[in-house]
C-alpha cells in the first residue's frame, strides 16, 4: 500500500506581509496536516496598512504552474484566490477543466481587508462565466456577493434570491459570509446548495463577533480551511463548520497580537497537527 500526503492547491495571489493570499494558505494548510502547492498568480506589495502596488504573473507561467502541480502531486482539492485578469481566470479554467473530479473552492477575491481594489471588472464577468460553473463551493462576503448578483443584499429575501442567482450560474454550493455586517455582534454565514430536486437548501452558521483589528486574510484563511478539510474527506457542510471553526479560533487567539501599524493576520498556527499521511 502507498501513503501520500494530502495536497491542496492554492492558485492566488502572493502577500508580501505574509497575512492573506498564497501565505495565508499554505499556513491553514500545513496548520490542519494538509501539504501545500502553489500557484501565483499575482504578486503583492502590501502591509498591513494596505496593497502598494500588484502585478499579474503572466498567464502562460500561470498556466504552466497549474499543469506541473496537477500532473504530478494531484491535489485532493482546489482553492483559487486572488486571480488578477481574465486572460489568466481563462487559462486556470481551461486547465481545470481537465481534472473533472477534483473539487475547487472558489474565494472570489476583490476587495484587500484594507480596501484596495484586487479585481477588475472583466476577470468578475469572466469569474461568473468560466469560473463559478467549475466551483464545488463559492465563498463571497456580502460586498462580494452583491457584486456578482448585481444588486444589494439588503434584505434576507434578497441575500436568498442571491443565493439562488449563484447557484443558478453552476456552482455546487453558495457561503455569504456575513463578517462584513455583524448584527448585535453575532456573525451569520449563510451556506446555501440544491438539493436532488432542484429546491434550494440553507443551514445558518453563527458565532460571536471577535473584537480585534487583526482580520487580514480571514477569508483566504477560512477558504482554505475548507479546501483542506473537503480533501480530507469531510462532506461539503462539514467542512464548512470545520472551516468556520478554524478561522473563529485563529482570529480569538491572535486578537490581541499586535504586528504592523494596520489590520494584522489572524493566528494560523494557534495549534498546529502533524502532516496528514495516508494509504489509497
Amino acid at each position: 500500500m502507498s501513503r501520500h500526503y494530502v495536497t491542496v492547491l492554492s492558485i492566488a495571489g502572493s502577500d508580501s506581509g505574509g497575512g492573506a493570499g498564497i501565505q495565508a494558505d499554505i499556513k491553514t494548510i500545513s496548520a490542519l496536516g494538509g501539504y501545500a502547492a502553489t500557484v501565483v498568480a499575482a504578486v503583492t506589495a502590501q502591509n498591513t496598512m494596505g496593497v502598494w502596488a500588484i502585478s499579474v504573473v503572466p498567464a502562460d507561467v500561470v498556466e504552466a504552474q497549474v499543469d506541473a502541480v496537477m500532473t504530478d502531486l494531484m491535489p485532493r482539492c482546489v482553492k483559487i484566490g486572488m486571480v488578477g485578469n481574465r486572460e489568466t481566470l481563462l487559462r486556470i479554467a481551461s486547465r481545470l477543466a481537465a481534472f473533472p473530479a477534483v473539487p475547487v473552492v472558489v474565494d472570489p477575491v476583490m476587495v484587500a481587508t484594507s480596501g484596495s481594489r484586487l479585481t477588475d471588472d472583466e476577470a468578475v464577468d469572466a469569474l461568473v462565466g468560466h469560473l463559478i460553473p467549475k466551483a464545488a463551493l463559492l465563498t463571497p462576503n456580502v460586498p462580494e456577493a452583491e457584486r456578482i448578483a448585481g444588486y444589494a443584499l439588503d434584505t434576507p429575501e434578497r441575500r436568498d434570491a442571491a443565493a439562488r442567482d449563484m447557484l443558478d450560474m453552476g456552482c455546487g454550493a453558495v457561503l455569504i459570509k456575513g463578517g462584513h455586517c455583524p448584527a448585535d455582534n453575532v456573525v451569520e454565514d449563510w451556506l446555501y446548495w440544491l438539493d436532488d430536486e432542484g429546491t434550494m437548501r440553507w443551514r445558518l452558521f453563527s458565532h460571536p463577533w471577535i473584537h480585534t483589528r487583526n482580520t487580514h486574510g480571514t477569508g483566504c484563511t477560512l477558504s482554505s480551511a475548507i479546501a483542506t478539510h473537503v480533501a480530507m474527506g469531510l462532506p461539503m457542510v462539514d467542512a464548512v463548520e470545520a472551516g468556520i471553526g478554524f478561522l473563529c479560533q485563529a482570529l480569538e487567539t491572535g486578537a490581541d497580537v499586535s504586528i504592523g501599524e494596520g489590520h494584522g493576520p489572524v493566528n494560523h498556527l494557534f495549534d498546529p497537527v502533524s502532516m496528514r499521511i495516508i494509504g489509497n
